[in-house]
């Protein structure tokens, strides 16, 4: 008996290593690119977070150098939308620029995208001019080109010179954007598409301004459509239109949903964004519980921009068309 089971232990098989497959290799890899973002969201970024929120539902008071804090609830919160009228009327103004703002750059992103992704001379120039202004809007950049421009005197000193092209400009915007209005308005749209139309054209430089990441990103999308899908199109007899309809728009699909996220979150906290400059103006105020009224701000702001993105993100998963790999 006892030689039948040393027999059977020494039959037993030797488990071998198990390799690890390529999917869990790359898994590790982006762990690992990631780990100093994660160890600053822990470390850095989440006290900050603590002590905003602590700013919004407490009371700080300092009595011979002894910090001292008292819980009031939504005390500030209540503030900043009865005490502080500009707050919900700044909101209201930016959730309107919003929808305004998001239609006109992803379709103006995605007809540049389209066009750029044709073979043409100077393809590679003309990507590098449409995203050229992403990098000089940049924090760092403006504000070096602003203090060198205010410091040659030239911030709102202008000439003769420059005073008539501005006008010049300004004539030539208005004769356009009136030209527009007419054609549509003659073919029969509705008022408010005309109207949308032509404050889209008035605020064209803007629009360009803050397309340059969505068209790289259509881009990269247009770039992983296989051109054996267009191929056949192209045998089956389809139109250019009906392939832009049936293949394009479909396949950058997901893309949409992303650049339209991005875009929300660029128009919501942007310097130039009335609300940010409310909250920003309120904190460095004088007044008694300003940085409390202004915290209390900042978290309201968030959640209505998180409740923002999640229903156009519900809405757009909705039309998302995701091609299989299997």
């Amino acid at each position: 008996m006892t030689n039948q089971v040393k027999v059977t232990a020494a039959a037993a098989p030797v488990k071998k290593k198990k390799i690890p497959s390529l999917d869990r290799k790359k898994s590790r890899a982006g762990w690992l690119f990631v780990l100093p973002f994660i160890i600053g969201l822990i470390f850095i970024y989440f006290p900050i977070l603590w002590e905003s929120i602590s700013y919004s539902f407490y009371n700080y008071t300092s009595v011979k150098g002894i910090v001292t804090k008292e819980f009031v609830g939504f005390e500030h919160y209540t503030t900043a939308f009865t005490g502080d009228a500009k707050f919900a009327q700044s909101l209201l103004t930016g959730l309107q620029e919003m929808a305004f703002d998001i239609p006109a750059i992803l379709i103006f992103s995605l007809f540049v995208a389209v066009i750029l992704n044709q073979k043409m001379v100077g393809r590679a120039a003309f990507r590098a001019i449409f995203f050229l202004p992403v990098v000089v809007s940049t924090g760092v950049m403006e504000s070096v080109m602003s203090s060198s421009y205010g410091a040659s005197g030239n911030q709102m000193d202008l000439g003769m010179e420059e005073g008539e092209e501005a006008v010049e400009e300004l004539a030539t915007s208005t004769a356009i954007e009136g030209l527009l209005v007419s054609i549509f308005s003659s073919l029969g749209f509705g008022t408010g598409l005309v109207t949308y139309i032509s404050s889209a054209v008035a605020s064209i430089s803007g629009i360009i301004n803050r397309s340059g990441v969505q068209i790289l990103i259509f881009l990269a999308a247009l770039q992983s459509i296989s051109p054996a899908i267009y191929e056949s199109c192209q045998i089956d007899g389809a139109t250019s239109w009906e392939t832009f309809w049936k293949i394009t728009f479909p396949m950058v699909s997901p893309m949409i949903l992303v650049n339209a996220v991005y875009t929300i979150i660029d128009s919501f906290t942007t310097d130039s964004n009335s609300v940010m400059q409310l909250i920003n103006n309120t904190y460095m105020g004088v007044e008694a519980g300003a940085k409390h009224v202004s915290a209390a701000m900042g978290w309201m702001y968030f959640l209505v921009v998180l409740a923002i993105v999640g229903i156009v993100a519900g809405i757009f998963s909705m039309y998302v068309f995701y091609q299989r790999r299997d």
